[in-house]
Formats: structure tokens, sequence, C-alpha cells
């Protein structure tokens, strides 16, 4: 029997995995190519973004496919499966797209033989149909270095992937940002010295090769990522209990990325105006910095309302705003998403209404609430340092 290749589509947040979907989808060769888009957070933006052309099935799951029991990749693929039944749909390939918090050990298990035992007929059913094919990988080199260093998901998914894409790159113009790529691609080939690295930006790119069928092989990758997918198979037994079943609650699930990272979200019903957002997200990535890990949202500008600002900030990279021709949902609501380190949501809420809502805190006061927040985290953290031993 046939099974339908899968493939991963990794990156730490902000590396441009839906900009390289929408790529991917304008070639016709890939018409019959079933998305599934996995969000962390709770409000689904990226599905707004992703145009599916005539694919056959875009699904949005909300809630880290890696840590959501809830959200279970085999149990996704499982339903993807009745509906192609239900529908006559076919379907030649899958790939998902990982939020960027992802650790692909988990995922990887769900989808090889020998990982992840499975606990129900939908999964024996996944395990007959489908097969994990690659894991594909992409590396912004703005913030990539720092994303690696302070990220330990950034690291696990350069060293999960059979093919390595750095994006970005026609962003280095001086001869110290091309160092920084060199240098880059030596960290890269510390991390994983198998998977071949290509450049998105270069002419003789071609992402359909990327998703050419093939055979996944953990084993090619090295000993830590067998280690890892171990690992995860101690942790799963001890988030589910010993169980087979798992669990019904999402909020019971093992979270694996501790409890400083979070989402949240703001929306705003009526047009703003665009220096004003402009001035919110340039206060808030001055002061933040790495607590903000991804900011990506739509915006109904005043004198343009219907044409939505498509609005993205990585750490302390705000990215020019593109213009949509028009809005992709009957939803014309401005809506950002969040993803925070350890960052207070209430400054946040405080500078967004300063800014765009009501002005009831100037934006200056705003910004010195942020400062005084980062400050007493700063000093906690020095206070217990000095606290500590020396060794």
């Amino acid at each position: 029997m046939r099974r339908t290749p899968v493939f991963l589509l990794t990156g730490f947040l902000g590396a441009g995995k839906s900009t390289l979907l929408n790529r991917l989808l304008r070639d016709p060769a890939f018409a019959k190519t079933a998305i599934i888009i996995n969000e962390f957070g709770e409000i689904a933006l990226d599905h707004d973004l992703v145009r599916v052309a005539d694919a056959p099935l875009s699904r949005t799951t909300t809630g880290c496919l890696c840590c959501t029991a809830g959200s279970d990749v085999r149990s996704t693929l499982h339903e993807l499966h009745q509906a192609a039944l239900g529908g006559g749909i076919d379907v030649e390939r899958i790939v998902v797209e990982t939020t960027g918090l992802a650790d692909p050990a988990p995922l990887v298990n769900q989808l090889i033989p020998g990982g992840t035992p499975a606990r129900s007929l939908g999964d024996h059913i996944v395990a007959r149909h489908y097969a994990l094919a690659g894991v594909v990988t992409l590396v912004d080199i703005v913030t990539g270095e720092l994303s690696i260093e302070n990220h330990f998901e950034a690291a696990k998914q350069i060293a999960f992937a059979d093919r390595i894409v750095l994006t970005k790159t026609d962003l280095a113009r001086d001869p110290a940002t091309i160092k920084d790529i060199g240098d880059l691609r030596e960290r890269l080939a510390m991390l994983n010295p198998t998977a071949p690295v290509s450049d998105a930006a270069s002419p003789d790119f071609q992402p359909a090769s990327l998703f050419a069928p093939r055979t996944y092989t953990p084993a090619g990758l090295g000993d830590d990522v067998l280690g890892w997918l171990t690992l995860d198979e101690a942790i799963s037994s001890q988030g589910h209990g010993g169980r087979d079943e798992r669990p019904a609650d999402d909020e019971n699930a093992f979270r694996r990325h501790g409890a400083r990272i979070g989402s949240f979200s703001l929306t705003l019903d009526r047009p703003v105006d665009a220096a004003s957002m402009s001035r919110f997200l340039d206060v808030l990535t001055a002061s933040a910095g790495q607590r903000l890990l991804r900011v990506k949202g739509l915006v109904q500008v005043a004198d343009d309302p219907g044409r939505p600002r498509l609005v993205h900030a990585v750490q302390h990279s705000v990215h020019p705003p593109t213009v949509l021709e028009e809005w992709p949902s009957d939803d014309r609501r401005t809506r950002l998403v969040f993803i925070t380190d350890g960052l207070d949501t209430d400054a946040v809420r405080q500078l967004f209404a300063a800014a765009l809502v009501d002005g009831t805190h100037s934006v200056q006061e705003s910004f010195a609430s942020l400062c005084r927040v980062f400050a007493k985290a700063w000093r906690s953290g020095k206070a217990a340092l000095q606290r500590t031993p020396a060794r």
C-alpha cells in the first residue's frame, strides 16, 4: 500500500515558514498538497495568511502540537484521512507547518516506525496510510544565532532536519553581515553535519525540491537525535500517567516550553492610525527586546481600510508592513498575536491602549512601566546570582 508522504516544516519564530509555504503553493505541481497549520496561541491567524489556492484541504490547529494532547498530530492526520475518504479528495502529500516553538521530537516519534506506540484505531490507520518523508527547517539569518543561543527548541529543530534553508539572506549587504552568515553556516554544520543547506534568496533555489519524496531516517542524524527521541518517549509516558488514553483536557497536557513562554492576543474593532501602530511596535520592541519572541497580526488602517497591513516583529526587529490587496476573510478586525518569554502582559496591554485605543496612559508612561518591569527582573536575577555559592 502506498503511504502518503508527510513533511514537517519547522523553524523558530519569524523564520519565514508561511512565506515559503505560499511560494510552494503557487507551483501547480503542488495543487494536491494538504496543509496542516499549527499555531501557538488562542487566535488562529496564520491560516488567513497562507493562500492555499487549489490545495484540497487546509486545516488549522491551535495549541502547540508537540505538547498539547488535544491537537496530537496523529489525530489530526486521522481526521484528514476520514475527510479524504468522505469527499473523494486526492492528496499526494501533506505539509505540517509547525509552530515556531515546536519541539520536533514528539512529532517525529508519532510518525516513524517504532516511535510512540499506537494508542487507538485511528493511530493504526495513520501508521498504515502516512509516512514521515522529511523535516525541513528554516533558519533566519537575522535572529537565528540568538534563537539558537536562547531557545533549545531552535537548536533541536536544526538537529532533526534533513533539509535546512537560510532565509532573509537578501538583507545581507555589508561585509559584517555576510561574515555572520558564514559563521551561522558553521554553527549549523556543528548542530547537523548531514543536512544540506540552501539559500531561499538564491536564484537557483527550488522550494519543490525540499518536499520531494524520500525516506526520513533519524538514525542518520546522530546520537543526539536518537537520545532526544528516547527521552521524549519517557516524557510522554510520564505525561500520560502510563495510561493508553490521552487526557481530554489540553490544560492538563505536559507543557514542554516552560512557564515563562506564553501567548496572548489583542483585538480592535475600529481602524487605527498607521503611524500609531508603527510607534506601538517600535516602543514595544525597544523595551521588551528578546522577551518579545514574536508579534504577528493583521491591521485595519484608517486611511485604507479595505487593504489590511500584515505586521510582523521578532525580538528586537520590526519588519516593514506588507499591504495585502484584500482581507483574507470576513473578519476585518485589527488582531495581533504575541508570543513572549516572561513578558508582563499588563504592561503591553497598557502600551497598546495608550498608543491605539483611549490614551488613558501616555506612551511615555507605558514605556516607563515596561522598563520598570525589566529592571525589576534584572535586579532579581542579579540578586539570585550573588546568592549562588561560587564553585
